[in-house]
C-alpha cells in the first residue's frame, strides 16, 4: 500500500507553482532543467524516457508561447498524471536554497 500524504501532496504542488512562477517571470532559468537532464543521462539515469519528455517540453517551452504555457500550465496542474510527470523533474536548483527551505519548514509543521 502506498503512503499518501495529503499536505506532502498540497506543499509539493504549491512548490511546483512557485517554479513555475519563476520560470514565467524568468525563462533563462530553463537552462538548469536542461542541464540537469544532460548530466543525469549521462550518467546512465534509469529515467531515460522521462527526461527526455521532460527536455521535450522545456525545449519547446524555450521556442515558442504555446510550448511555455503548456509546460507551466504541467508544473501547475495537480491532476494524477501531472503529479506522476513531476516525480521525474528535472527542476533541481531552479530554487534557491532559502526557497527551499521555505517549503521544507512547512512541511515540518
Amino acid at each position: 500500500m502506498l503512503y499518501h500524504d495529503p499536505e506532502g501532496d498540497k506543499l509539493a504542488h504549491q512548490q511546483f507553482c512557485f517554479v513555475a512562477d519563476k520560470i514565467e517571470a524568468n525563462p533563462a532559468l530553463l537552462r538548469i532543467p536542461l542541464e540537469n537532464i544532460g548530466r543525469w543521462l549521462g550518467r546512465g539515469h534509469w529515467a531515460e524516457r522521462e527526461l527526455n519528455q521532460w527536455r521535450q517540453w522545456i525545449e519547446a517551452a524555450q521556442t515558442s508561447a504555446g510550448g511555455m504555457k503548456r509546460m507551466l500550465d504541467l508544473l501547475r496542474d495537480d491532476s494524477e498524471e501531472a503529479r506522476e510527470w513531476k516525480g521525474f523533474s528535472p527542476f533541481a536548483g531552479v530554487l534557491s536554497p532559502s526557497e527551499r527551505q521555505g517549503f521544507l519548514c512547512a512541511s515540518r509543521h
